[in-house]
Formats: structure tokens, C-alpha cells, sequence
């Protein structure tokens, strides 16, 4: 369980000045989901920086309609409105800038980043974190993002069935994490980041992806689904526009979305 509650965490944030625009945060000691609460605050017009975090997820959201396993005391959930609405690709990529930057802020850990959304460290990869950015706006027009970011922070983060795949920052450690200096640290760098995006800079998200992410992009053999068939070559780069560029048959491609699968990181 925590060692820290949500006076503690307010208390951190407003002694920080990097995380002002922080102007609401709602601690649910339980939830179904922060992406969804924060999503209908939104839909309320919730000002941009209203954040929810909680103890415990009962429908944590994970990419393409999966599950986030989130257990009570073990894991950090958290999301934060972002407005006006960056482009939705490059909101996920900057969300982990902010994360692997926070965490190695926060820890010391050498993380680095999976395309498109999960902070992993280690060989083989280990996931430790993930991301959901999910847009509120009426019809076609998108008002808002909310960035949905998840930590495993203790090993019960995960179920055992995944745990040759993932890890928590408290077994990278060694020893328990400090939840309220990674919350802060998270938020202060997705503060920063949107600032960013903000002055129409994509070269400091891309670069920064790039750099948390270069494992992965040095000719990295990777898999990925395209019509039911199951294609393979090496990931390159990413593009402008945060899409993955993988090279197959001398041919370069972009990947969008979906699954990809690193079969080999070096």
C-alpha cells in the first residue's frame, strides 16, 4: 500500500512552481477508470491542467481496447486534461517524453521507450508504464486530450502471468518508489512538454522520443499486422507525424497504428 496520501501529494505540488498549472487535482482512493473521470470533467469544461489520480483502478483503459490492471496501493494512474488539443499522435509520443523523463528524474532508472506508448527498460524489454491519450469534443471537432499515464510501481502492479514482460520501478530499485515525486516529476514534464507543442515545436518531442527510444530505431527487428498478414523488417525512425517508419523489402513504410513487436533489441 501507499506510505503517502493525497495531502502529501497536494502539498508536493503546490511547493513546486514547474507544476502551477496544475489547477485541480481529485484523489479517488478507488475508480472505474481516471482516463473516463477525467474525460466527463472535460466534457464539462474542465480547465486544461484538472488532473485525477487514484489508488486503485476497476476499468483501467490500455491501448485497443485492452485492460490496465490496476490494483489498490501498487501502481500510479493518473490523468491530466491538456487543452487546446495538440495533434493526438505526437500528444502520445510527447506523453512519453514526459514519462521516461520524469521517472529518470525521479529514479535513476536508464528507461527508454517502445513505439508508440510504454516505457520499458532492460534486455529483453520490460514494460513498466503505459499511456492513453484519448480526445473529448463534440463531432468531429476535438477540444480537449486527456493523457492517461500508468506505472507500475510495486511487482503486484501486474498479474503473474505477464511477469516475464513487465517490471515495477520498486523492483528495478530495489526498494519502494517514491510515488509523490514521481507524480510531481510526471506532471511537471507533461506540463513542459505541452508548452512544447504549444509554440509549434515538434522538434524537441521528436527528438527527445528519438533519444529515450534509440534502441529500438538502430535497425531493430520488429513484426507488425497489415491485413491479417504478418509482416517483418527493421524499425528506422519516426516521422513528423509520430508514426513509425520501418523498412521491409528495401521499401520504407509508415505504421500508424497497432501492434508492433520488437523481435530483437540490442
Amino acid at each position: 500500500m501507499f506510505d503517502w496520501t493525497a495531502e502529501d501529494l497536494r502539498a508536493a505540488l503546490a511547493a513546486d512552481p514547474r507544476t502551477a498549472a496544475v489547477v485541480r487535482l481529485e484523489w479517488h482512493p478507488e475508480i472505474d477508470s481516471t482516463n473516463e473521470r477525467a474525460l466527463a470533467l472535460a466534457a464539462r469544461g474542465a480547465a486544461a491542467g484538472t488532473t485525477v489520480i487514484a489508488g486503485q483502478q476497476h476499468a483501467g483503459r490500455g491501448r485497443l481496447g485492452r485492460g490496465w490492471f490496476s490494483p489498490p496501493g501498487a501502481g500510479l494512474y493518473v490523468s491530466t486534461i491538456v487543452r487546446p488539443a495538440p495533434p493526438t499522435p505526437l500528444i502520445t509520443l510527447g506523453a512519453g517524453v514526459a514519462l521516461a523523463r520524469a521517472t529518470a528524474h525521479a529514479t535513476g532508472l536508464p528507461v527508454e521507450l517502445k513505439w508508440p506508448n510504454d516505457l520499458v527498460i532492460g534486455r529483453p524489454w520490460r514494460k513498466i508504464a503505459g499511456i492513453l491519450c484519448e480526445t473529448s469534443g463534440t463531432g468531429s471537432r476535438v477540444d480537449a486530450v486527456v493523457v492517461g499515464i500508468g506505472v507500475n510501481l510495486a511487482p503486484a502492479a501486474y498479474p503473474p502471468e505477464v511477469a516475464d514482460r513487465a517490471s515495477s520501478l520498486e523492483a528495478e530499485l530495489g526498494r519502494p518508489a517514491d510515488g509523490v515525486r514521481l507524480a510531481v516529476e510526471v506532471l511537471a514534464e507533461v506540463q513542459a512538454m505541452v508548452r512544447h507543442l504549444d509554440a509549434s515545436d515538434r522538434a524537441w518531442v521528436l527528438d527527445e522520443w528519438r533519444r529515450f527510444a534509440a534502441a529500438g530505431l538502430r535497425q531493430a527487428a520488429v513484426c507488425w499486422q497489415d491485413r491479417g498478414e504478418v509482416r517483418r523488417g527493421w524499425a528506422r525512425d519516426v516521422d513528423d507525424d509520430g508514426a513509425l517508419v520501418v523498412e521491409r523489402d528495401g521499401q520504407r513504410e509508415r505504421i500508424v497504428a497497432g501492434d508492433v513487436t520488437w523481435e530483437r533489441v540490442t
